[in-house]
């Protein structure tokens, strides 16, 4: 102890009363070395247990995404909330920690995928503020992983909430610029998924010439078979593009669309409940506007049923519209 001035001993929290400055200077009360200990510990225990993660344990996180992506096409996104969080969180914990260069590069990659899955299950809901924020985690993710097929792909999606937006022309322009930037780092298929998604924000835009355009280029780029392994995001086969086409032609009162959409009905193995909610909200429409609103009815309701299961939003307003139109109609009819 100092003899002379005893309070230069004493610890930091008893000098701050008699006006003494604390050793700790970076502290007025010199009790941040614990909380900086607790900071390296548990910065420590986080990283400790990213080093644990090695392919298989991606493997495994890369198939549990995509068995959400499956449930998310079955079941909807309300669905799968909780899931879908907590993969999110897990994905981003693992690859905010890990720090070897690959496994780090293809853990933002699945990080875009499922922040993008998520986005589009926002979407639906139309919760368009947080499925914008998902897709841009998704895109700074991407492009860490220096992955242009996802980085496209993602910005493709975000287009959409600018259409829900009522902003199909800044959509269509987005699209545009994703497809001329990416037009040769991309596969074939995620090529012509971007000219559909350009043809259906036209569509809404009102464009009807760039829209034919865009479905065109849509049906040359689509290779044969239903999908592509490296493309697990991308659904598109020639029976989604017809599904496709019919939606963005019934905007322009296209009645020859009929069929595309029956075909598109027909070839759906029953796993995509929302789209084929679309596909036949899409052809009562048809039907009604051919004037057969008894053919129009059970197309009508039974996207109704789909709607209701998949838990989505965005097609509850147009399909509540036909079915007042479908049940005036024949209402209608009934009268003498």
């Amino acid at each position: 102890m100092n003899a002379l001035h005893p309070g230069l001993d004493l610890p930091d929290h008893a000098r701050m009363p008699l006006g003494l400055v604390p050793l700790d200077t970076a502290s007025p009360t010199g009790n941040l070395n614990d909380e900086h200990t607790e900071q390296s510990v548990e910065l420590a225990a986080r990283l400790d247990a990213a080093a644990v993660i090695d392919p298989t344990m991606v493997m495994i996180l890369s198939t549990d995404t995509n068995n959400l992506r499956l449930l998310d096409r079955r079941l909807g996104g309300l669905a799968i909330a909780d899931k879908m969080r907590a993969q999110i969180s897990q994905i981003e914990r693992a690859y905010t920690h890990v720090v070897r260069p690959g496994l780090r590069s293809s853990l933002a990659r699945l990080l875009a995928e499922a922040s993008s899955l998520a986005g589009w299950q926002n979407i639906n809901t139309l919760a368009l503020n947080d499925a914008w924020n998902h897709y841009e985690r998704s895109k700074t993710a991407a492009a860490e992983a220096d992955n242009p097929s996802v980085f496209a792909y993602v910005s493709g999606e975000q287009a959409y909430v600018l259409m829900e937006l009522g902003r199909p022309a800044e959509a269509t322009e987005l699209l545009q610029h994703i497809r001329a930037t990416f037009s040769d780092r991309v596969p074939a298929r995620l090529r012509a998924w971007l000219s559909a998604a350009e043809a259906e924000a036209a569509a809404v835009l009102g464009d009807e010439s760039t829209c034919r355009r865009a479905l065109d280029v849509a049906t040359r780029l689509l290779p044969d078979g239903d999908f592509d392994m490296d493309l697990p995001y991308v659904s598109l086969n020639a029976h989604h593009l017809a599904r496709w086409r019919g939606n963005c032609l019934v905007h322009f009162g296209d009645l020859t669309v009929a069929e595309d959409l029956r075909s598109a009905i027909a070839g759906m193995d029953g796993t995509y409940n929302r789209a084929e909610s679309v596909a036949r909200c899409d052809l009562g429409h048809v039907l009604l506007a051919a004037g057969d609103p008894e053919a129009a009815q059970p197309h009508i309701y039974r996207a109704q049923q789909l709607a209701t299961m998949t838990g989505t939003r965005r097609q509850r307003r147009r399909i509540d519209e036909l079915t007042t139109a479908v049940n005036r109609a024949l209402g209608l009819q009934a009268s003498p």
